[in-house]
């Protein structure tokens, strides 16, 4: 006879004092940027455009590519990009079972952190 014991299950998850593992906030972040990309694709596709249309929508282009706030936005989704790369590579990883273990998947989770910055910071600096 198995006795049942009424486990206290929280009433209200308040969602900001929960602390994730670094390998959940890599997790969210992947979904967040992928959201992100997908979101801007149709700004980043009329950039392309009109870099390649004529020469007046290049100086168009120019123009409006060097404001230093689109420099930043720019920056922010090159970013966004790279971490969605690495993650990517890293959950496929996962999904063949390669790196599951929980110190491998903590330090994989901590490359693709540091291993987005690096390359946004080592990319940014040489398109500014």
């Amino acid at each position: 006879m198995s006795s049942t014991v009424a486990k206290t299950r929280p009433k209200h998850l308040n969602l900001v004092t929960i602390r994730l593992p670094v390998p959940g906030i890599v997790s969210i972040m992947h979904r967040v940027s992928g959201a992100v990309l997908f979101l801007m694709l149709p700004l980043l596709l009329w950039l392309f455009q009109s870099s390649l249309q004529s020469p007046e929508s290049f100086a168009k282009f120019h123009a409006v590519v060097s404001n230093p706030l689109m420099k930043l936005f720019l920056l922010a989704l090159l970013w966004g990009y790279l971490h969605h790369l690495l993650a990517g590579v890293r959950h496929l990883f996962l999904d063949l079972h390669v790196g599951a273990e929980l110190e491998t998947a903590r330090a994989s989770s901590l490359v693709v952190l540091i291993g987005a910055i690096v390359l946004t910071l080592a990319v940014g600096v040489r398109l500014w």
